[in-house]
């Protein structure tokens, strides 16, 4: 499966921003999929993960609350809606796709996934 995430731009904090994964050559319903953040200078973090589209869904703790991650099976598409964005959301946002049914302990790894999107910038600053 081929992953394209796109949606990312400057923000004001406080600001919103919607970032879509679109798959092709496979269906999103048959994985996990993650979105991960990477900052400068860090390692990628798992934002937030749901499995097989209309199952479970994970957030990280900067994330609870403020990330909404959703999907459309007919568009083949997974969304992460960000809303109340601050400086430190700032990174290159992928997403990735996972033939695991990934769970609370697994979903945030890298490993566990094995296909990644190009990413999409986000950057939140006044």
């Amino acid at each position: 499966v081929q992953l394209q995430a796109s949606g990312g731009r400057l923000v004001q904090p406080g600001g919103s921003l919607r970032l879509s994964c679109a798959a092709s050559g496979g269906s999103l319903g048959d994985y996990s999929i993650g979105w991960f953040r990477q900052s400068p200078g860090k390692e990628r973090e798992g934002v937030s993960c749901v499995r097989r589209i209309y199952e479970q869904k994970y957030y990280s703790k900067s994330a609870k609350g403020r990330f909404t991650i959703s999907g459309d099976r007919a568009k083949n598409t997974v969304f992460l809606q960000m809303n109340n964005l601050k400086p430190e959301d700032t990174g290159i946002y992928y997403c990735a796709a996972s033939r695991f049914g990934l769970i609370a302990s697994s979903w945030p790894q890298t490993s566990q996934y094995h296909y990644w999107g190009q990413g999409t910038q986000v950057t939140v600053s006044s």
